[in-house]
């Protein structure tokens, strides 16, 4: 299969999300068991005072997230997804609802909590996986936890990305420290990924 350009994967996501239920992300076990571990791991270090979360798909996570946070960014590079998601959750005042591409966001903050799950992929190339990567450190604050996720590097190529989670995983473990690594799997051979929990190991300068 033909690798997906940055512009295809922009209009895929669009397509995708007129769907009533994108990617089953309400009503699969699958996903759901997805969500509760991704949940688990973003809780594990307590308290979250500052988080961010990196594509909001129509908001099936961010519905998790949200009570657990005193404040919360949300971000996604398509509009629709903003909007899906800023309708599911209502008269939430510590939500910023922010349409960006995570390699050009640079707010002022760092966030005590990243998740960023089945996202990266989408970028287009390495090069773009790896300066969102980047960004992704910059932005995570010293002691900080990032949780990814992400369908396997062999699904991704199948579906006509460049890489997936092994590929994303050895480049956040250039800088950040590992906590716990899981797999998460379905009924169906799509339904097949990776997520782990960093720390940043750094101190604040």
């Amino acid at each position: 299969m033909n690798e997906l350009t940055q512009s295809d994967n922009y209009q895929l996501l669009n397509r995708e999300l007129a769907a009533p239920d994108p990617w089953g992300l309400d009503a699969n076990p699958f996903e759901r068991e997805r969500h509760t571990q991704m949940l688990r791991l973003a809780l594990a270090q307590g308290s979250i005072s500052s988080a961010l979360e990196v594509g909001c798909a129509a908001g099936a996570f961010t519905v998790q997230l949200a009570p657990h946070c005193k404040r919360l960014t949300v971000i996604d590079v398509v509009p629709q997804a903003i909007e899906r998601s800023r309708r599911r959750i209502r008269d939430s005042p510590h939500i910023s609802w922010i349409v960006s591409d995570v390699q050009q966001f640079s707010p002022d903050e760092r966030f005590d909590l990243i998740v960023v799950a089945e996202v990266l992929y989408y970028m287009g190339g390495i090069a773009e996986m790896r300066g969102a990567v980047r960004n992704l450190v910059r932005m995570l604050a010293p002691d900080g936890y990032l949780v990814f996720g992400s369908a396997r590097d062999a699904n991704c190529r199948r579906w006509g990305h460049v890489a997936g989670a092994e590929t994303i995983l050895d480049m956040l473990n250039e800088t950040l420290l590992e906590v716990e690594r899981l797999e998460c799997r379905g009924e169906s051979v799509n339904e097949d990924c990776l997520l782990a929990c960093f720390r940043n190991p750094f101190s604040a300068s």
